[in-house]
């Protein structure tokens, strides 16, 4: 017979089940009716769900007019109506995979929501946490840490708002905020929320040219695919997004059946094809357009000779869009997908004779031909060099265009707030330190600190020479020096020396040098680190034929050393794009960022 005791000890005992983190590609939503103050009525619940379905079909509404046909990289907007601890909301999540602009389109449609329902009250977070946080760092007070920033941070009438602390004094804070507490909050203490004009607008940076920038973000190009893919096409342009990702993320189990040479059993032949314009987003496009992929055998000889243009790179582009199609139907992993079986029907009904293609008129009289400009994809390796060091535009050589406005813009501006933090003279090891938050105050600076003409400190000046040398020392470079440069700041100098004075006991000394030791076993077992390799060049070098030493040649040795550093370095660089197998990967990626375009790998054919 159970006791209370035993019911006591269960309970003990029992844990709940962790909330699973969300995963990096992926926004997670929150929709909440907060009436300030709280209603007075006898059936809160039933009012509170009354006026969520009347968010969700404004949010209906609202995605039907403004993302009318807009496609997106995995997953759409929807807004599910759910109960938690007695309390009625709305919820969603979008995957985006590596479409940014989709995770901004959902914040433009909550942003929008909030400003049509004036009690709405919405929360939103992706695998980097208050990610509208991250967008405005460098205008949040100092006590805003991402250890307290949960319940804090709320859309509401299109306005960012942020729970202050009890006490606001600009100093570090630890009390951290429940959902009840924050609710509470939101209906009875308006005066409690952090409005600030500066930090909505840096939160809200990305939404300045929507909804405008919606349709931006596709790419429209004419391609040449087989009849039935223009069909499914067609039908829903959102079939686009699995196709081509399909093909990114190919792997030999789904490239099974484009290697047989015979290809009549191809759910989409080579042998039917029409030049059609197809919607892209623009990451899917770019995806598509920079893998390099061998003609399969099952397309051998179906495309124009290469020195056709543009029928070559528009029958090229099909290919490998007309590819993904048939892994994404072949390859078992996708089979039980909701668009997957859709296009299973669909082609059926083709089969069947219950639909029909559409013939050469049709397509020519009735279906759009629009085809965007590619500019934005033009980014070299010398442009990019150019845009990071500040120069900007060749402006006597009008060719040398770096992606377009928006690329421009979004990179300067990376820049302008880099140098902004290193110029920033209230920064040290730990980041920015603020000791009190106001907005409108001026800045006082430091009389000890050492001025320039025009007032800027000299210390903490961006210098292009000691960024560079600062990074080869993290990345192990020769060139590094011993202890702080004149160029670092005095506060930090002197940091530096506190840290080795006080900070540094012998007990890390030791630490330090075991794991040193530990690394030089490793790297001599590898091969890669050789003591003995400079002793020998010395020898070499300090005795001649006859027996007799000679100088030793700096020049020739460093020459030497350098040759054999280039030489691995290439071997290694080969090595790696051979692994790739013409899929994505680090080394073809840094090589198509340099501009180079490398052969195809046809050692093994």
């Amino acid at each position: 017979m159970t006791t209370e005791e035993d019911i006591a000890w269960f309970k003990s005992t029992f844990r709940p089940i962790p909330k699973p983190e969300l995963p990096d590609d992926s926004v997670e939503y929150f929709v909440y009716h907060l009436p300030s103050p709280a209603p007075a009525v006898i059936d809160e619940v039933a009012e509170t769900r009354a006026r969520l379905l009347e968010v969700q079909r404004t949010a209906a509404d609202l995605t039907k007019d403004l993302l009318k046909d807009y496609i997106w990289q995995r997953e759409g907007f929807r807004l599910e109506i759910n109960k938690d601890d007695g309390i009625t909301y709305l919820s969603g999540r979008t995957n985006y995979g590596d479409s940014i602009e989709d995770e901004w389109v959902v914040v433009h449609l909550l942003r929008e929501l909030t400003k049509r329902h004036k009690d709405i009250w919405v929360k939103i977070a992706d695998g980097d946490g208050e990610f509208l946080l991250i967008e405005a760092a460098g205008t949040l007070p100092a006590w805003l840490e991402p250890e307290v920033s949960d319940n804090r941070v709320w859309i509401n009438q299109g306005d960012l708002k942020i729970i202050k602390p009890k006490q606001d004094t600009g100093k570090k804070v630890t009390e951290k905020l429940s959902f009840p507490q924050a609710r509470k909050i939101i209906q009875e203490e308006p005066t409690r929320f952090i409005k600030s004009t500066i930090i909505q607008e840096e939160a809200f940076y990305r939404l300045r040219n929507y909804p405008k920038q919606i349709s931006e973000n596709l790419h429209s190009a004419l391609v040449t695919i087989p009849r039935r893919v223009a069909f499914l096409l067609h039908q829903k342009p959102g079939y686009i997004s699995p196709a081509v990702e399909a093909f990114y993320v190919r792997d030999p189990i789904a490239l099974r059946p484009l290697r047989a040479k015979d290809y009549s059993d191809l759910v989409f032949k080579p042998d039917d094809m029409v030049t059609v314009s197809v919607r892209f987003t623009r990451v899917g496009y770019a995806q598509l357009k920079s893998q390099e992929f061998p003609v399969p055998s099952s397309w051998a000889g179906k495309l124009p000779p290469v020195d056709e243009e543009p029928a070559y790179t528009r029958a090229e582009t099909g290919m490998k869009l007309a590819c993904g199609f048939e892994m994404l139907l072949y390859d078992p992993h996708h089979q039980d997908k909701a668009f997957v079986r859709e296009m299973k029907l669909v082609l059926e009904d083709l089969d069947t004779g219950d639909e029909e293609l559409p013939t050469n008129e049709e397509i020519e009289k009735n279906w759009d031909k629009r085809e965007d400009d590619e500019k934005w994809l033009d980014i070299s390796f010398e442009d990019l060099d150019r845009e990071l060091k500040g120069k900007g535009k060749d402006k006597e050589n009008d060719n040398g265009k770096f992606g377009d406005e928006g690329a421009q813009e979004n990179l300067q501006r990376i820049v302008a707030r880099f140098e902004e933090f290193l110029n920033d003279t209230s920064a040290g090891f730990d980041g920015a330190e603020f000791d009190d938050f106001d907005t409108d105050s001026d800045v006082d600076v430091d009389d000890d600190d050492e001025l320039s003409s025009d007032g800027e400190d000299k210390d903490a000046s961006f210098d292009e020479e000691e960024f560079s040398r600062m990074m080869k020392e993290m990345m192990g470079m020769p060139g590094a020096g011993q202890g702080p440069s004149l160029a670092t700041p005095l506060r930090n100098r002197n940091r530096i020396k506190e840290l080795d004075e006080e900070d540094i006991d012998e007990d890390d000394t030791e630490q330090i040098k075991e794991l040193s030791r530990q690394m030089e076993a490793e790297l001599k077992g590898t091969g890669v680190l050789d003591l003995n390799r400079k002793q020998q060049k010395q020898t070499l070098s300090s005795t001649s034929n006859t027996g007799k030493e000679v100088k030793p040649d700096a020049g020739l040795e460093q020459d030497d050393e350098d040759e054999n550093a280039n030489i691995n370095l290439a071997k290694n660089l080969l090595e790696a794009l051979h692994g790739q197998a013409g899929t994505a990967g680090p080394a073809g990626n840094m090589l198509s960022m340099m501009g180079l375009r490398m052969p195809k790998d046809d050692r093994h054919e």
